[in-house]
């Protein structure tokens, strides 16, 4: 016990993942059981179970079973609770365990224990903290609630608006993309007031406490002394946010324009490329159907999967900071610069060290994944026969490895190896930043003897 102490404090990023283990258990066997199951529907599996579960508590929202039409009330309080814990709990957990057993010795230990979180607090705030944590998280949802129950209220009786708007509130804000309704919100694709408030949501769960709080702490004064006061990571955040949401938004309007577009007014044909560019930075809501959009836009989609939203966020993927960093980078070298300067504050070489390993890692995963999968179910099809099944199986696996939620289909097709491969996938996918962050942050181990330098060739 000693030793497996220790080893917390040296890598607390372990505790996350035992939690969340144990949390994905769990929430299995209570899907499982005869009382999640709805009345005249088929038993949901072992496999089926772990897969929700996973999917919940992951906050990743890919489905084998529906949610509104399989699960009993009970598993869907289930399911609406795992997604609470994900969402929320991937900040609040990883803070109280990060500061509780990793920052309490030693300078390296707290530092990266604030880095973790955003934030550059000392333990003696951790209360203070998570309260704030979990008061600015439930006050968003509140207010999507509200939203959402008012407008309901003219579709459904009173007790289905209420539990429809509490669900999609909590599914939205944590980027779970859970959604009682069998095509998600198709059936909303007209709606302004449902999109808006559900991107809404989506958009401010995924920039992050960090950002949040800076942006809270900060909102005084003209907008150039706000800007100017705010942190480094704070306004990358918000301008890669920005470049995303509005580049992919154009770029849809582009490739969908004769497609899924073509018998849209103007405005609705806005509103549904804004909304399927929200969606894809890991909330997995759609308002059209997936599968019936064009391959470009399904490669653009993978991107902006793979990209996902902000650090310390209820979203996944590698995030808009890593890349942003990565692109600073790039651009620094281009012009023949050693160090990356921006807004009058230099960014620490260590950083692209990260950066890059993060990216790799979810590159690695991904490939491992759909090299595993495409070998279960196509073994014995050729190229010429699988047809579009490469892009598909592809698609499902970034979305699971972003914690999106997307799906073309293909998810409920699969076997039950390639369903297994998945939920590692989005266990991966919502603990790989953590881990990564724990693996590149060891102090530096120097050698009393030191070798002669020598360059290899790059690129």
């Amino acid at each position: 016990m000693a030793k497996f102490a220790g080893s917390l404090r040296k890598f607390p990023a372990r505790a996350s993942f035992f939690c969340y283990a144990l949390g994905i258990l769990l929430g299995a066997a209570v899907l499982a059981s005869p009382m999640c199951r709805a009345e005249g529907r088929p038993p949901i599996s072992p496999v089926d179970a772990l897969f929700t579960a996973t999917s919940a508590i992951c906050v990743t929202g890919l489905t084998v079973r529906s949610t509104g039409n399989d699960f009993s009330w009970i598993g869907q309080v289930a399911i609406l609770l795992l997604i609470q814990l994900g969402g929320i709990g991937i900040i609040t957990v990883t803070t109280y365990i990060t500061f509780r057993i990793g920052a309490g010795r030693g300078l390296r230990s707290r530092t990266a224990a604030a880095e973790t979180i955003g934030v550059e607090a000392p333990q003696p705030q951790l209360a203070a903290l998570l309260r704030e944590v979990l008061r600015f998280s439930l006050t968003i949802e509140a207010i999507g609630f509200a939203i959402l129950f008012v407008r309901w209220l003219f579709e459904f009786p009173p007790h289905q608006a209420a539990w429809y708007a509490l669900f999609h509130s909590v599914s939205a804000f944590c980027n779970a993309g859970f959604s009682v309704f069998d095509d998600s919100l198709v059936q909303f694709g007209a709606d302004p007031v449902v999109l808006l408030t559900i991107a809404g949501l989506i958009i401010t769960g995924g920039l992050g406490f960090p950002v949040i709080t800076d942006l809270h702490t900060n909102w005084h004064g003209t907008w150039r002394q706000m800007w100017d006061r705010l942190r480094l990571h704070t306004r990358l955040a918000l301008l890669g946010t920005s470049v995303l949401v509005i580049g992919g938004t154009l770029a849809l309007i582009a490739l969908e324009w004769d497609n899924l577009l073509a018998e849209m007014p103007w405005w609705q044909r806005l509103l549904t490329a804004f909304f399927q560019a929200v969606t894809p930075r890991t909330a997995g809501f759609n308002s059209v159907p997936v599968a019936s959009m064009t391959t470009a836009s399904l490669f653009l989609v993978i991107l902006l999967m793979l990209i996902g939203a902000c650090p310390c966020s209820t979203g996944g993927g590698f995030k808009v900071s890593t890349v942003a960093v990565l692109v600073l980078r790039v651009w620094a070298l281009f012009r023949g610069r050693s160090q990356v300067s921006v807004f009058r504050r230099t960014i620490p070489q260590v950083v692209f060290g990260q950066a890059t390993a993060t990216v790799l890692v979810y590159t690695v995963v991904v490939a491992l994944a759909v090299m595993c999968v495409l070998g279960l179910e196509e073994r014995f099809v050729g190229h010429l026969e699988a047809g579009g099944r490469f892009l598909d199986t592809t698609f499902e696996v970034v979305s699971a490895a972003g914690t999106v939620g997307l799906s073309t289909g293909a998810t409920t097709r699969l076997s039950t190896p390639s369903r297994l491969i998945i939920v590692l996938v989005m266990f991966l996918g919502r603990l790989g930043p953590i881990s990564v962050f724990a693996a590149v942050s060891q102090s530096e181990r120097y050698r009393d003897l030191q070798y002669v330098s020598e360059k290899p060739l790059i690129g």
